[in-house]
């Protein structure tokens, strides 16, 4: 309970009266319609120290155009909850939001992204007081996804939520010169690891766990510039459905979620320098969304307030109908 009214006094003092590094007061115009993304430009796989304006990891918008702080509600308490790409971006908000409702957490990521890891780290124990596991490593090699997993199951008991989240992209226009390398490579990233870590962290997980894989409006829109990653996006979702049904009875629920254009390292890094300004200009709402709107989705999923939902895919992509 202390740890809990540190957190809210926490978020008490930030509401009061800190201008964040999001754009201006409470990082208001990162949520407006028409927000102009800054050009830039980084390697793969991005950093999110690196970003300007930084995203946007525990903050939505309110009625009066200003930011609310997520506040907790005990949740997720004393759960465990294992995140892949939880470094930094959609991954870290996760990690964040997870470890304010009460839950311990591990995170994997590339060590090529060990110093957004450590930044994730240093947030949530000074946000909540939870505990983080950082496994820095290749999510393409079952191996060492097995003893990722077996760690933190023997570490913590069991596993309570998976979250799926690591993923890769490469733009190409046109299918002659999308090599075979890079089609295989994206498969090997974006879907092959969902499967390794479901399968060794079903064992570990009892009635009332929940699976969460991140998909793509991709999936559902057919990017012409990612032929690759809408297909293995696409693959999440059949996955999701087929494994959902097989799980159900064991009383794990698998679920998914769509996002549209988030401002996240993987764009910083994939997005042409020129291409960032007009990121996320074209969905209804006309912005990019943030980390937080999709984290917030992701509480939702991990917790019992979903309880009569699986098989299911949630769509925080700006207003861009899908019928799915």
């Amino acid at each position: 309970m202390e740890a809990a009214h540190k957190v809210e006094r926490k978020i008490e003092q930030k509401i009061a009266g800190q201008k964040s590094e999001n754009g201006g007061p409470s990082g208001r115009s990162q949520f407006e319609a028409g927000y102009s993304i800054p050009e830039q430009q980084q390697a793969r796989p991005g950093l999110q120290s690196h970003m300007h304006p930084h995203p946007v990891e525990t903050e939505l918008p309110s009625e009066d155009g200003r930011l609310a702080e997520y506040r907790a509600s005990g949740k997720l308490l004393s759960m465990n909850a294992l995140i892949t790409g939880g470094d930094s971006g959609i991954g870290r908000s996760i990690a964040i939001l997870f470890a304010r409702e009460g839950a311990n957490v591990g995170t994997v990521y590339t060590t090529e992204e060990q110093e957004d890891a450590e930044a994730t780290k240093d947030i949530v124990q000074r946000d909540s007081g939870r505990e983080i596991q950082l496994f820095p490593g290749d999510v393409k090699d079952s191996t060492f996804v097995k003893n990722v997993v077996n760690s933190f199951a023997t570490k913590y008991g069991c596993i309570d939520i998976l979250v799926n989240n690591a993923g890769y992209q490469k733009l190409e226009d046109a299918i002659e010169k999308l090599e075979i390398e890079q089609w295989d490579l994206t498969f090997k990233t974006n879907i092959y690891p969902y499967f390794y870590f479901a399968k060794f962290a079903v064992p570990h997980m009892n009635r009332g766990g929940s699976i969460i894989n991140m998909t793509s409006v991709n999936a559902y829109k057919g990017g012409p510039s990612f032929l690759d990653y809408s297909s293995t996006k696409g693959a999440i979702v059949s996955f999701t459905r087929a494994l959902s049904n097989q799980l159900l009875g064991r009383g794990i629920r698998v679920n998914a979620i769509a996002p549209g254009p988030i401002w996240t390292p993987l764009i910083a890094s994939t997005i042409p320098k020129d291409s960032i300004p007009n990121f996320g200009q074209n969905v209804p709402m006309g912005r990019p969304g943030q980390p937080s709107e999709v984290a917030c989705p992701a509480v939702f999923l991990a917790s019992s307030d979903s309880s009569y939902i699986s098989g299911s895919v949630l769509h925080p992509n700006g207003g861009t109908v899908t019928n799915s």
